[in-house]
Protein backbone atom coordinates (compact mmCIF):
# COMPACT_ATOMS: atom_id res chain seq x y z
CA UNK A 1 0.00 0.00 0.00
CA UNK A 2 2.74 1.95 0.81
CA UNK A 3 4.99 1.82 -2.15
CA UNK A 4 1.29 2.42 -4.04
CA UNK A 5 0.75 5.68 -2.33
CA UNK A 6 4.68 7.07 -2.90
CA UNK A 7 4.58 5.77 -6.56
CA UNK A 8 1.03 7.78 -7.00
CA UNK A 9 2.70 10.74 -5.02
CA UNK A 10 5.43 10.75 -7.44
CA UNK A 11 2.95 10.55 -9.93
CA UNK A 12 0.89 13.69 -9.20
CA UNK A 13 3.78 15.92 -8.36
CA UNK A 14 5.99 14.51 -11.55
CA UNK A 15 2.40 15.78 -13.51
CA UNK A 16 2.43 19.22 -12.06
CA UNK A 17 6.20 19.55 -12.20
CA UNK A 18 5.88 19.18 -16.04
CA UNK A 19 2.71 20.63 -16.23
CA UNK A 20 4.39 23.93 -14.63
CA UNK A 21 7.07 23.40 -16.99
CA UNK A 22 5.27 23.50 -19.82
CA UNK A 23 3.12 26.63 -18.68
CA UNK A 24 6.28 28.29 -18.19
CA UNK A 25 8.42 27.54 -21.43
CA UNK A 26 5.19 27.38 -23.87
CA UNK A 27 4.02 30.78 -25.58
CA UNK A 28 2.93 33.87 -24.44
CA UNK A 29 -0.64 34.41 -25.09
CA UNK A 30 -1.30 38.07 -26.44
CA UNK A 31 -4.89 38.74 -27.51
CA UNK A 32 -5.86 41.43 -29.94
CA UNK A 33 -9.19 42.95 -31.48
CA UNK A 34 -8.80 44.73 -34.39
CA UNK A 35 -11.73 45.89 -37.22
CA UNK A 36 -10.21 44.10 -39.92
CA UNK A 37 -13.06 44.79 -42.26
CA UNK A 38 -15.96 47.17 -41.92
CA UNK A 39 -16.20 50.68 -42.12
CA UNK A 40 -13.19 51.29 -39.77
CA UNK A 41 -10.80 48.58 -41.99
CA UNK A 42 -8.58 51.40 -42.81
CA UNK A 43 -7.76 51.11 -38.70
CA UNK A 44 -7.43 47.35 -38.12
CA UNK A 45 -6.12 46.35 -41.21
CA UNK A 46 -2.79 48.09 -40.46
CA UNK A 47 -3.24 47.44 -36.83
CA UNK A 48 -3.71 43.83 -37.71
CA UNK A 49 -0.38 43.81 -40.17
CA UNK A 50 2.03 45.27 -37.81
CA UNK A 51 0.92 43.48 -34.51
CA UNK A 52 1.93 40.47 -36.83
CA UNK A 53 4.58 41.68 -38.10
CA UNK A 54 6.60 42.95 -34.62
CA UNK A 55 5.60 39.52 -32.92
CA UNK A 56 7.23 37.33 -35.67
CA UNK A 57 9.90 39.42 -35.79
CA UNK A 58 10.41 39.34 -32.01
CA UNK A 59 9.80 35.29 -32.14
CA UNK A 60 13.11 35.22 -34.92
CA UNK A 61 14.83 36.81 -32.49
CA UNK A 62 14.06 34.33 -29.70
CA UNK A 63 10.75 35.51 -28.53
CA UNK A 64 11.31 36.69 -24.78
CA UNK A 65 13.59 35.10 -22.51
CA UNK A 66 13.65 31.96 -24.38
CA UNK A 67 9.10 31.65 -25.13
CA UNK A 68 7.56 32.49 -28.11
CA UNK A 69 4.44 34.85 -28.52
CA UNK A 70 1.44 34.20 -29.74
CA UNK A 71 -0.51 36.88 -31.24
CA UNK A 72 -4.46 35.68 -31.46
CA UNK A 73 -6.51 38.15 -33.21
CA UNK A 74 -10.40 38.49 -33.78
CA UNK A 75 -11.58 40.82 -36.52
CA UNK A 76 -14.47 43.09 -34.59
CA UNK A 77 -15.93 44.45 -37.88
CA UNK A 78 -15.88 47.86 -36.21
CA UNK A 79 -19.37 46.63 -33.62
CA UNK A 80 -18.95 46.95 -30.00
CA UNK A 81 -21.31 43.56 -29.29
CA UNK A 82 -18.84 41.83 -31.30
CA UNK A 83 -16.05 43.25 -29.45
CA UNK A 84 -17.22 42.58 -26.31
CA UNK A 85 -17.72 39.00 -27.19
CA UNK A 86 -14.83 38.17 -28.60
CA UNK A 87 -12.65 39.81 -25.49
CA UNK A 88 -14.76 37.18 -23.22
CA UNK A 89 -13.31 34.19 -25.68
CA UNK A 90 -9.60 35.65 -25.35
CA UNK A 91 -9.87 35.67 -21.58
CA UNK A 92 -11.90 32.27 -21.00
CA UNK A 93 -11.40 30.39 -24.19
CA UNK A 94 -7.99 31.85 -25.01
CA UNK A 95 -6.12 32.55 -21.72
CA UNK A 96 -4.37 35.72 -23.13
CA UNK A 97 -2.31 37.68 -20.93
CA UNK A 98 -3.18 40.74 -22.46
CA UNK A 99 -5.39 42.35 -24.68
CA UNK A 100 -4.35 44.89 -27.76
CA UNK A 101 -7.00 46.80 -29.21
CA UNK A 102 -9.99 47.52 -30.44
CA UNK A 103 -9.53 49.71 -32.90
CA UNK A 104 -12.20 52.34 -32.13
CA UNK A 105 -13.45 54.25 -29.24
CA UNK A 106 -16.42 53.04 -29.17
CA UNK A 107 -15.49 49.27 -29.17
CA UNK A 108 -13.07 50.04 -26.20
CA UNK A 109 -15.36 51.47 -23.80
CA UNK A 110 -17.63 48.68 -24.08
CA UNK A 111 -15.28 46.41 -23.33
CA UNK A 112 -13.42 48.32 -20.71
CA UNK A 113 -15.80 46.79 -17.90
CA UNK A 114 -14.86 43.10 -19.56
CA UNK A 115 -11.05 43.69 -18.94
CA UNK A 116 -11.64 45.23 -15.52
CA UNK A 117 -13.40 42.99 -14.30
CA UNK A 118 -11.10 39.86 -15.09
CA UNK A 119 -8.15 41.66 -14.57
CA UNK A 120 -6.50 41.60 -18.12
CA UNK A 121 -4.32 44.33 -19.15
CA UNK A 122 -6.02 46.56 -21.99
CA UNK A 123 -4.04 48.72 -24.48
CA UNK A 124 -6.96 50.50 -26.43
CA UNK A 125 -5.64 51.71 -29.72
CA UNK A 126 -8.27 53.92 -30.14
CA UNK A 127 -7.70 57.63 -29.72
CA UNK A 128 -11.22 59.00 -27.05
CA UNK A 129 -9.40 60.77 -24.31
CA UNK A 130 -12.49 58.65 -21.84
CA UNK A 131 -11.05 55.91 -22.67
CA UNK A 132 -8.33 56.17 -19.81
CA UNK A 133 -9.56 59.33 -18.70
CA UNK A 134 -10.72 58.67 -15.51
CA UNK A 135 -7.61 56.37 -15.10
CA UNK A 136 -8.86 52.50 -14.99
CA UNK A 137 -6.43 49.99 -13.34
CA UNK A 138 -6.71 47.78 -15.92
CA UNK A 139 -6.89 49.85 -19.14
CA UNK A 140 -3.80 52.09 -21.16
CA UNK A 141 -3.93 53.25 -24.57
CA UNK A 142 -1.48 54.36 -27.26
CA UNK A 143 -3.35 56.24 -29.88
CA UNK A 144 -2.73 60.10 -28.93
CA UNK A 145 -5.61 61.74 -27.04
CA UNK A 146 -8.15 63.44 -29.03
CA UNK A 147 -7.52 66.35 -26.17
CA UNK A 148 -4.10 66.71 -27.17
CA UNK A 149 -5.06 66.57 -31.12
CA UNK A 150 -7.89 69.24 -30.34
CA UNK A 151 -4.72 71.42 -28.32
CA UNK A 152 -2.96 71.42 -31.54
CA UNK A 153 -5.47 72.56 -33.49
CA UNK A 154 -6.57 75.63 -31.85
CA UNK A 155 -3.12 77.02 -31.45
CA UNK A 156 -2.75 76.77 -34.86
CA UNK A 157 -5.54 78.94 -35.38
CA UNK A 158 -4.15 81.52 -32.41
CA UNK A 159 -1.78 81.78 -34.28
CA UNK A 160 -3.31 82.65 -37.80
CA UNK A 161 -6.19 84.64 -35.61
CA UNK A 162 -8.79 82.53 -36.06
CA UNK A 163 -11.41 82.76 -32.88
CA UNK A 164 -15.09 81.66 -34.60
CA UNK A 165 -15.18 77.96 -35.99
CA UNK A 166 -18.03 75.80 -37.02
CA UNK A 167 -17.23 72.02 -35.85
CA UNK A 168 -18.69 68.84 -37.68
CA UNK A 169 -18.76 66.28 -35.65
CA UNK A 170 -19.60 62.25 -36.44
CA UNK A 171 -22.23 60.73 -34.35
CA UNK A 172 -20.52 58.02 -32.91
CA UNK A 173 -17.84 57.22 -29.41
CA UNK A 174 -14.80 59.32 -31.37
CA UNK A 175 -16.89 61.79 -32.50
CA UNK A 176 -18.55 62.34 -29.36
CA UNK A 177 -15.46 62.64 -27.72
CA UNK A 178 -13.89 64.87 -29.50
CA UNK A 179 -16.79 67.47 -29.79
CA UNK A 180 -16.40 66.86 -25.82
CA UNK A 181 -12.70 68.60 -26.13
CA UNK A 182 -13.56 70.51 -29.10
CA UNK A 183 -15.72 72.68 -26.82
CA UNK A 184 -14.04 71.99 -23.49
CA UNK A 185 -11.25 73.90 -24.51
CA UNK A 186 -12.58 76.84 -26.97
CA UNK A 187 -12.39 79.33 -24.28
CA UNK A 188 -8.73 78.90 -23.00
CA UNK A 189 -7.54 79.56 -26.40
CA UNK A 190 -10.10 82.62 -26.99
CA UNK A 191 -12.05 80.26 -29.90
CA UNK A 192 -16.18 80.84 -30.00
CA UNK A 193 -17.94 77.48 -30.96
CA UNK A 194 -20.66 79.22 -33.28
CA UNK A 195 -21.97 76.27 -35.11
CA UNK A 196 -21.91 72.70 -33.36
CA UNK A 197 -23.44 70.14 -35.54
CA UNK A 198 -22.85 66.48 -36.19
CA UNK A 199 -23.43 64.04 -39.07
CA UNK A 200 -24.25 60.35 -38.77
CA UNK A 201 -21.28 57.75 -39.22
CA UNK A 202 -23.34 56.37 -42.43
CA UNK A 203 -24.59 59.52 -43.74
CA UNK A 204 -23.18 60.22 -47.40
CA UNK A 205 -24.54 64.25 -48.13
CA UNK A 206 -23.59 66.57 -45.30
CA UNK A 207 -24.36 69.95 -47.49
CA UNK A 208 -27.34 70.55 -45.12
CA UNK A 209 -24.86 71.52 -42.30
CA UNK A 210 -22.60 73.04 -44.56
CA UNK A 211 -24.54 75.28 -46.00
CA UNK A 212 -25.72 76.21 -42.65
CA UNK A 213 -21.34 76.99 -41.65
CA UNK A 214 -20.93 78.57 -44.87
CA UNK A 215 -24.25 81.28 -43.82
CA UNK A 216 -22.79 81.55 -40.18
CA UNK A 217 -19.44 83.67 -38.90
CA UNK A 218 -17.43 80.93 -38.50
CA UNK A 219 -13.73 81.31 -39.68
CA UNK A 220 -12.84 77.87 -39.92
CA UNK A 221 -14.28 74.11 -39.86
CA UNK A 222 -13.04 71.40 -37.99
CA UNK A 223 -14.70 68.31 -38.80
CA UNK A 224 -13.89 64.89 -36.34
CA UNK A 225 -14.36 61.71 -37.70
CA UNK A 226 -12.80 58.68 -38.88
CA UNK A 227 -13.75 57.42 -42.95
CA UNK A 228 -15.52 57.72 -45.03
CA UNK A 229 -17.60 60.91 -43.57
CA UNK A 230 -14.63 63.02 -43.44
CA UNK A 231 -13.99 62.94 -47.31
CA UNK A 232 -17.95 62.95 -48.00
CA UNK A 233 -17.37 66.50 -46.32
CA UNK A 234 -14.79 67.25 -47.75
CA UNK A 235 -15.86 66.65 -51.17
CA UNK A 236 -19.04 68.27 -49.97
CA UNK A 237 -17.29 72.06 -49.23
CA UNK A 238 -15.56 72.00 -52.66
CA UNK A 239 -19.08 71.22 -54.47
CA UNK A 240 -20.52 74.17 -52.54
CA UNK A 241 -17.85 76.80 -52.73
CA UNK A 242 -17.07 77.22 -49.26
CA UNK A 243 -14.30 79.52 -49.18
CA UNK A 244 -13.24 78.35 -44.79
CA UNK A 245 -9.89 76.63 -44.07
CA UNK A 246 -10.95 72.62 -43.11
CA UNK A 247 -9.67 71.12 -40.62
CA UNK A 248 -10.12 67.43 -39.61
CA UNK A 249 -8.52 64.76 -36.98
CA UNK A 250 -6.03 62.54 -36.19
CA UNK A 251 -8.81 60.08 -37.92
CA UNK A 252 -8.19 60.33 -41.02
CA UNK A 253 -4.44 60.32 -40.93
CA UNK A 254 -3.28 57.58 -43.38
CA UNK A 255 -3.63 58.08 -47.49
CA UNK A 256 -6.72 56.06 -47.36
CA UNK A 257 -8.63 59.01 -46.51
CA UNK A 258 -6.31 61.37 -49.30
CA UNK A 259 -7.79 58.36 -51.56
CA UNK A 260 -11.23 58.77 -50.86
CA UNK A 261 -11.27 62.47 -50.66
CA UNK A 262 -9.37 63.05 -54.09
CA UNK A 263 -8.83 66.56 -55.21
CA UNK A 264 -10.56 67.98 -52.26
CA UNK A 265 -8.35 67.00 -49.89
CA UNK A 266 -6.30 69.53 -51.02
CA UNK A 267 -4.86 72.41 -48.36
CA UNK A 268 -6.85 70.38 -45.70
CA UNK A 269 -5.41 70.41 -42.18
CA UNK A 270 -4.79 67.97 -39.51
CA UNK A 271 -2.72 66.61 -36.47
CA UNK A 272 -0.95 63.57 -36.78
CA UNK A 273 1.40 61.13 -35.57
CA UNK A 274 5.01 61.86 -37.14
CA UNK A 275 5.54 58.28 -38.98
CA UNK A 276 3.50 59.56 -41.96
CA UNK A 277 5.93 62.60 -42.21
CA UNK A 278 8.92 60.63 -41.05
CA UNK A 279 11.20 61.22 -44.35
CA UNK A 280 11.06 65.36 -43.89
CA UNK A 281 11.25 65.35 -39.91
CA UNK A 282 14.59 66.78 -38.95
CA UNK A 283 17.43 64.43 -38.24
CA UNK A 284 17.42 66.08 -34.61
CA UNK A 285 13.51 64.30 -34.20
CA UNK A 286 14.01 61.44 -31.68
CA UNK A 287 11.84 59.35 -33.57
CA UNK A 288 13.06 60.03 -37.01
CA UNK A 289 15.33 56.50 -37.06
CA UNK A 290 12.67 54.25 -35.57
CA UNK A 291 9.68 55.53 -37.40
CA UNK A 292 11.60 55.29 -40.86
CA UNK A 293 12.65 51.84 -39.63
CA UNK A 294 8.91 50.84 -39.19
CA UNK A 295 8.20 52.67 -42.42
CA UNK A 296 10.36 50.58 -44.68
CA UNK A 297 9.97 47.18 -42.61
CA UNK A 298 5.98 47.65 -42.98
CA UNK A 299 6.67 48.21 -47.48
CA UNK A 300 8.95 45.25 -47.58
CA UNK A 301 6.54 42.99 -45.82
CA UNK A 302 3.01 44.62 -46.83
CA UNK A 303 3.71 46.58 -50.37
CA UNK A 304 2.05 49.48 -48.45
CA UNK A 305 3.74 52.68 -46.37
CA UNK A 306 3.53 51.93 -42.78
CA UNK A 307 0.74 54.53 -41.13
CA UNK A 308 -0.25 56.58 -38.24
CA UNK A 309 -2.38 53.79 -37.18
CA UNK A 310 -0.77 50.56 -37.76
CA UNK A 311 2.19 52.46 -35.14
CA UNK A 312 -0.59 51.96 -32.37
CA UNK A 313 -0.53 48.06 -32.45
CA UNK A 314 3.27 48.16 -33.28
CA UNK A 315 3.49 50.07 -29.77
CA UNK A 316 1.15 48.23 -28.35
CA UNK A 317 3.09 45.22 -28.46
CA UNK A 318 6.36 46.66 -27.81
CA UNK A 319 5.13 47.88 -24.52
CA UNK A 320 3.82 44.55 -23.70
CA UNK A 321 7.54 43.08 -24.65
CA UNK A 322 8.57 45.67 -22.33
CA UNK A 323 6.66 45.10 -19.67
CA UNK A 324 6.93 41.28 -19.63
CA UNK A 325 10.29 41.43 -20.02
CA UNK A 326 10.92 43.83 -16.90
CA UNK A 327 8.17 42.08 -14.76
CA UNK A 328 6.95 38.53 -15.85
CA UNK A 329 4.00 37.17 -17.93
CA UNK A 330 1.43 37.27 -15.35
CA UNK A 331 -1.24 39.82 -16.27
CA UNK A 332 -1.31 41.74 -12.73
CA UNK A 333 3.13 42.09 -13.47
CA UNK A 334 2.47 43.10 -17.04
CA UNK A 335 -0.52 45.49 -15.68
CA UNK A 336 2.41 46.89 -12.55
CA UNK A 337 5.33 47.54 -15.31
CA UNK A 338 2.86 49.05 -18.00
CA UNK A 339 2.26 51.49 -15.41
CA UNK A 340 5.79 52.17 -14.80
CA UNK A 341 6.89 52.59 -18.50
CA UNK A 342 9.14 56.07 -18.58
CA UNK A 343 10.50 57.43 -21.86
CA UNK A 344 9.84 54.69 -24.20
CA UNK A 345 10.11 55.73 -27.78
CA UNK A 346 7.40 54.66 -30.02
CA UNK A 347 6.08 55.35 -32.89
CA UNK A 348 3.18 56.90 -31.77
CA UNK A 349 5.48 59.22 -29.16
CA UNK A 350 7.36 58.73 -25.98
CA UNK A 351 5.68 57.39 -23.93
CA UNK A 352 5.69 57.36 -20.05
CA UNK A 353 2.61 56.10 -18.13
CA UNK A 354 2.05 56.66 -14.12
CA UNK A 355 -0.82 55.86 -11.90
CA UNK A 356 -2.07 58.96 -12.78
CA UNK A 357 -1.59 58.78 -16.37
CA UNK A 358 -2.06 55.54 -18.47
CA UNK A 359 -2.21 57.39 -21.88
CA UNK A 360 1.33 58.77 -21.62
CA UNK A 361 1.61 60.70 -24.38
CA UNK A 362 2.07 65.23 -24.27
CA UNK A 363 0.90 67.41 -27.24
CA UNK A 364 4.07 66.78 -28.36
CA UNK A 365 3.19 63.27 -29.80
CA UNK A 366 1.47 65.19 -32.91
CA UNK A 367 2.62 67.57 -35.78
CA UNK A 368 -0.03 69.36 -38.13
CA UNK A 369 0.33 68.08 -41.39
CA UNK A 370 -1.18 69.69 -44.69
CA UNK A 371 -2.04 67.85 -47.75
CA UNK A 372 -0.50 69.02 -50.90
CA UNK A 373 -0.78 67.19 -53.87
CA UNK A 374 -1.93 64.65 -52.64
CA UNK A 375 0.90 64.09 -50.14
CA UNK A 376 1.88 65.04 -46.76
CA UNK A 377 3.52 68.14 -45.82
CA UNK A 378 4.62 69.59 -42.53
CA UNK A 379 3.13 72.84 -41.01
CA UNK A 380 5.86 74.89 -40.65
Amino acid sequence: MKRFLFAATVLIISSLWSAHCFASSGPIKIGALFSVTGPPSFLGEPERNSAKMVVDEINAKGGIKGRKLELVVYDTQGDATKAVQAANRLIKEDKVVAIIGPSTTGESMAIIPVAEKEAIPLISCAAGSKITDPVKKWVFKTAQNDGLAVTKIYEHLKKKGINKIAILTVSDGFGSSGREQLKANAAKFGVQVVVDDTYGPKDTDMTAQLTKIRGSKAQAIICWGTNPGPAVIAKNVKQLGVKLPLFMSHGVSSKKFIELAGDASEGIILPSGRVIVSDVLPASDKQKKSLLAFVKDYQNHYKAEGDHFGGHAWDAVMLLKGAIERGGDTPSAIRDQLEKTQNFAGIGGIFTYSASDHAGLTKDAFVLVEIKKKDWSLVK
